[in-house]
């Protein structure tokens, strides 16, 4: 009977809501950071899974890719033995005079860079043609030594025919 006469005052009710306010607020604030953590490793495994899955479609590509090369490896086989400069490049009208000089300058740097290959092909040869070249010089000196002695010959020769041509 008390309960049923008793009076509840405008003020005991508003603190009774605030209090229960306050509880769901806890409860709230204890339950928010759980389902955050729930929501984020959801996310979490989410955009994992749609990385992988991203990967997965990047190395089947990339696998589809390489057995098309391994099907097609003897025409690779071919296209690769067979000389590019059969093929004309597309060169623009305002380039062509360019172009020309560049294979003029291409033509003479390759014969130098031959000579220049040749020279550095004989630079071991070089003590062999020095001891060539010493031996032809003293050969050339007792040659001319020989060429001396004979000029000197016919010299006295001459004078004796003169001599004799005189008398």
């Amino acid at each position: 009977t008390l309960d049923l006469t008793r009076r509840e005052d405008p003020c005991f009710g508003k603190f009774l809501e605030i209090e229960e306010m306050g509880n769901l607020q806890a409860e709230i604030n204890e339950v928010q950071p759980l389902l955050l953590s729930a929501y984020t490793q959801h996310l979490i495994s989410t955009l994992q899974f749609y990385f992988i899955g991203k990967k997965c479609e990047i190395l089947q590509g990339m696998s589809r890719h390489l057995e098309a090369v391994l099907r097609q490896k003897e025409a690779l086989r071919k296209r690769l033995l067979k000389p590019r400069c059969q093929e004309s490049l597309p060169i623009e009208a305002t380039f062509h005079k360019d172009v020309v000089e560049l294979l003029k300058e291409a033509v003479t740097f390759i014969e130098k860079l031959e000579s220049h290959l040749e020279t550095l092909r004989r630079v071991p040869q070089i003590p062999n043609m020095m001891k060539n070249m010493d031996s032809a010089l003293a050969k050339t000196e007792v040659l001319v030594m020989e060429l001396e002695e004979l000029a000197d010959e016919i010299l006295k020769w001459r004078e004796r025919q003169k001599e004799t041509y005189s008398d």
